[in-house]
């Protein structure tokens, strides 16, 4: 080494230092950095400190240069100093400098005593202490060299302590105590090494000089601190003072490796990222593992896994223990839990103290010299598990719990989720036989399906047919999915999925209990704590403090950021236990809070975002819970959207329930989330559902206005007929009733129908009495719906001059009445009816503003319909990959609208933009393909378009059949007074 800074600086690998005092700091500071630059400035500190010259600079440059010749005296070469202008620096290899070679000694000290090589480690801990001279850089009296100094000086300590360590579990206490005293008189108030040398003495039976020990250092600490000895010393003290001879000659018999953990399962499944995380964070040095998960997600198999993987690691003591934290026992205490491990470490019974503190302090001490691995399986609390972790850095603990422990310190938590599909059916082929569920992988991913995803509902559905090798999986697979009480299927001996649940139930509070069972009645996926406090009566904060506590226990699991959700057979567990007959009255009134909540916060909603008025809605009593209602219903559409899957179940629930009114109120509050959103097969179920109900109360009123909603949803899908059959039904209704404003609303929406079916005559018929009616009754909003639908009529009629006229009038009622969406239709119209009539620059303006607020308000059929109008435009422009792009884009709205007529729109004017880029064959398909679904609709524009479109692809190759689809078509455009009857009658007279 040519370098020396473990005692007093040394240069040159000899005993030859440097003389001047500034040359000595400015060396110091470079190799205290070595390998790094270290400022002018901080250089300049270290030398003058608070009062530097003004020619600092200068004369540092000069310390440099005297010191770049003495180590060329000493045969060292001068660039060893290197000058940059940041700074200085000195470049050293690996073994120059002695502060190197002793941080890699200790380094693989530390190493092999990690790996149980305690007599290696001894070896490298007595190499790497053997370099050290004195304090190091000795003699300099720098500030800055002093403080970095310091350092070293505690990186030599905190060896030494490691070394102690492991030569006292090498039974050498005796050779330690003249080192250990002498340390101790040095650094009088370092607990460590007090407790090693207390340790030395109680080796070779000298307990009252270890007293004594104990003793100054308590008046040291009194004296210089003011505070008492720290906990583990006081517990060293109190074992010392008992005269247990556990600690006393532990070192002097031979530790005996303990191995104490359940046998590992073969059939190990799944949980691969979890498994390679927790044996990284381990490698990392992270020695506490918290695993937390729901009954029966495979807690105690994961961690008895990685304790069997990691094994070899933990020579000395491989202890397991069941806490009974959630079981049929009660769960074991700190004490009785540390008496069992002491007797699986061969501590004798009689040694065992009776105290609570003295039975932990010798636990403590047992595990002080052992490098061990320790399972706590199955922990009920933080403050059961705590006292039993031991100290220092050489034990690995993996704890289990039902519940999340968050007050564990070091603890690095992972949540074992369930399953995925792969994972459970190779579950269930290790338990079934893999040939099995090769055989039937559908019906093995169904079962999978049902258990939950959970590994114990797995294990034991299969154990299940693992004992009925008659019964195929599809056969479990139906029974699990028709039973009404599936938990029943989750049973093998004294084993079951229901009890498991039970006990996690038993650990929370009896209020949490009780919000627990009624999360059990909501019919959706995910909830919030708003639904919590509603059904539970609670106000926010007091639903979220049990959430919290449900999650932690693992009953209720957080899907995301205040959003929870029930594991399906938790549900199912949920369900059981409110539906138990002395809840009834406690569960009819839970679900009526549920449904109450639901649908007025749903209403509040809808009133702000439906084109009617306000007086077209449902009329609802005043909620029970007006203060959450308030709350959620600023949420808006965000809350509709994410809700959207819920409304059927709601409904469905209300039918069953027998909540009529709410079930009949609650269709008509989502129809427009649903409606808008393209989900027209649940309108109809929630809608055919609210007029059983309505028809049951015998409620007139709200029959029509079921028939009316439950008309729109076959409009949109296509089934004209039909929408017309109950639209004239609700129509009559209404009249019966005399209730004017819904009369005439459902007047225009017969119109809208009549006008889809092409029976244009009849539409405006339905539209100007509706308009009458709306301008009686001075109602503007509805007097626009009126004008919107008829501007579309009479331009599909090809009376394009009083449509313009119309969509005129339209646009400023909209603008008057100050409506965002009325505005967006108005402007679509009217850029639609520019195009047409060939004014296509301000067409062109009109549609962009027109597709800017569809976007805005969300209105995805009114942006597909914009979309398509600008892709025609395009086409005609000559550029139809643009044209094509949009009406791809028009076909994705369309279909999240739901809108299957307007599909086949968007696909005819796709194909068209494709046959303009010269792919015949794939428009000539395309457009085929819209004829066959066109005419399952009935809808005879489209297939009026989709003949033409296929006599255009055909013209040039097959005139004849191109004559024969013209034909067709023409028949079909004359029928419904399409004024696209003359473009084919000009192809027509082109073909000759």
């Amino acid at each position: 080494m040519r370098f020396g800074i473990l005692g007093p600086l040394r240069v040159g690998g000899g005993g030859s230092t440097i003389t001047a005092g500034r040359d000595r700091i400015v060396l110091a500071m470079l190799l205290l950095r070595s390998g790094r630059l270290v400022p002018v400035e901080e250089l300049v500190d270290a030398v003058w400190e608070d009062r530097p010259p003004a020619t600092a600079r200068a004369q540092l440059q000069t310390c440099v240069s005297r010191l770049r010749r003495r180590l060329g005296e000493l045969g060292l070469a001068p660039e060893t100093i290197v000058t940059d202008p940041a700074g200085y620096g000195v470049r050293t290899e690996p073994s120059d400098l002695d502060a190197q070679v002793f941080a890699r000694g200790v380094e693989a000290a530390r190493a092999a005593a990690a790996a149980g090589r305690l007599v290696d480690a001894r070896t490298g801990y007595r190499d790497a202490l053997a370099l050290w001279r004195g304090p190091a850089l000795g003699g300099i009296p720098s500030r800055s060299v002093r403080r970095r100094a310091q350092a070293l000086d505690e990186q030599r300590l905190t060896a030494l302590e490691e070394c102690v360590d492991v030569e006292l579990r090498l039974g050498r206490g005796a050779d330690l105590i003249d080192e250990l005293a002498e340390s101790v008189d040095q650094h009088p108030l370092r607990e460590r090494l007090r407790a090693q040398l207390m340790l030395a003495l109680s080796s070779v039976g000298r307990q009252a000089d270890a007293l004594a020990v104990y003793r100054e250092g308590r008046r040291s600490y009194a004296d210089e601190l003011g505070i008492e000895p720290g906990v583990e010393l006081q517990e060293l003290h109190q074992r010392v003072l008992a005269g247990d001879l556990a600690l006393a000659g532990r070192e002097g018999r031979p530790i005996a490796p303990v191995r104490s953990l359940p046998r590992a399962i073969g059939d190990f499944t799944g949980r691969q990222q979890t498994l390679a995380r927790l044996l990284k964070d381990v490698e990392a040095g992270a020695r506490i593992q918290l695993i937390d998960g729901m009954a029966g997600s495979g807690k105690t198999t994961l961690a008895v896994h990685v304790a069997t993987a990691l094994a070899d690691d933990y020579p000395d003591a491989q202890l397991y223990i069941d806490l009974h934290g959630h079981s049929e026992r009660t769960p074991l205490t700190p004490a009785a839990a540390v008496a069992t491990l002491l007797r699986q470490l061969g501590v004798p019974a009689e040694r065992v103290p009776t105290n609570q503190d003295d039975r932990l302090a010798l636990w403590r001490t047992e595990l002080a010299g052992r490098r061990a691995l320790l399972v706590l399986d199955n922990a009920a609390s933080a403050d059961q598990v705590t006292p039993l972790l031991p100290n220092g850095s050489h034990c690995l603990i993996l704890i289990t719990s039902r519940r999340r422990l968050v007050g564990v310190d070091e603890g690095r938590p992972s949540s074992l989720p369930v399953l995925d599909t792969d994972e459970g059916v190779e579950l269930l082929g290790h338990v079934v036989g893999v040939d099995r569920v090769a055989a039937e992988p559908e019906a093995a991913a169904e079962v999978v399906r049902r258990c939950g995803h959970l590994p114990l509902a797995i294990r034991l559905a299969g154990a299940r047919l693992a004992h009925r090798p008659r019964w195929r999986i599809a056969d479990l697979a139906e029974r699990l999915s028709t039973r009404p009480d599936p938990l029943a299927e989750f049973e093998a001996g004294d084993r079951s999925v229901g009890r498991a649940f039970a006990l996690s139930y038993a650990q929370v509070s009896p209020v949490a209990q009780r919000a627990f069972r009624l999360l059990g009645l909501h019919p959706g996926v995910r909830f919030d704590n708003a639904v919590a406090a509603v059904l539970g009566e609670l106000t926010l904060p007091d639903a979220q403090d049990l959430l919290d506590e449900l999650v932690d226990a693992h009953l209720v699991e957080e899907a995301e950021p205040g959003r929870y959700r029930l594991h399906d057979l938790v549900r199912e567990y949920a369900r059981t236990l409110v539906a138990e007959p002395e809840r009834a009255g406690e569960r009819r009134d839970a679900i009526e809070r549920l449904l109450d909540h639901h649908l007025h916060v749903a209403t509040a909603i809808a009133r702000k975002r439906e084109l009617t008025s306000a007086y077209s809605l449902i009329v609802v009593a005043a909620p029970i819970r007006a203060d959450l209602v308030t709350i959620v219903a600023e949420q808006g559409r965000a809350w509709l959207d994410e809700n959207l899957a819920l409304w059927t179940a709601l409904v469905r629930l209300a039918e069953t329930e027998g909540f009529l009114q709410q079930c009949w109120q609650l269709a008509r509050a989502c129809w427009h989330a649903q409606f808008e959103s393209g989900r027209l097969d649940e309108l109809i179920e929630t809608h055919s559902a609210g007029l059983r109900a309505a028809e049951e109360l015998g409620d007139d009123r709200a029959v029509a206005t079921m028939l009316n909603y439950l008309a729109s949803a076959h409009h949109r899908l296509g089934n004209f007929s039909e929408s017309t059959r109950v639209m004239e039904r609700s129509l009559e209704i209404f009249r019966r009733l005399g209730l004017r404003r819904e009369y005439r609303n459902t007047l225009g929406n017969l119109g809208t129908s009549y006008a889809a079916s092409y029976e244009f005559r009849r539409a405006q018929e339905c539209y100007d009495a509706a308009r009458a009616l709306a301008t009686q009754m001075r109602d503007k909003e509805s007097l626009a719906n009126e004008l919107n639908n008829l501007s579309m009529t009479l331009l599909l009629w090809g009376r394009a001059d009083e449509a313009l006229g119309t969509a005129r009038r339209h646009l400023g009622i909209a603008r008057e009445v100050g409506d965002l969406r009325r505005i967006g239709n108005a402007l679509g119209h009217l850029g639609m009816i520019r195009h047409r009539m060939g004014d296509v620059r301000p067409a062109r303006r009109l549609l962009g503003v027109a597709l800017r607020i569809k976007r805005q308000v969300g209105a995805r059929f009114g942006e597909g319909e914009v979309l398509n109008e600008i892709g025609m435009m395009e086409r005609e422009a000559g550029r139809p990959e643009r044209a094509a792009d949009l009406h791809r884009a028009a076909l994705v709205a369309m279909t999240e609208a739901g809108d299957r007529v307007a599909q086949c729109g968007s696909r005819n004017l796709l194909a068209r933009a494709i046959l303009d880029q010269g792919d015949v064959t794939s428009a000539l398909d395309l457009h085929r393909r819209v004829l066959a679904d066109a005419a399952a609709l009935g809808a005879r524009y489209e297939q009026a378009q989709a003949l033409e479109g296929v006599a255009r692809c055909l013209m040039p190759t097959d005139p004849a059949t191109a004559r024969l689809h013209l034909t067709r078509a023409l028949s079909l455009l004359r029928q419904i007074e399409s004024p696209d009857r003359h473009e084919v009658e000009r192809l027509l007279a082109e073909l000759g």
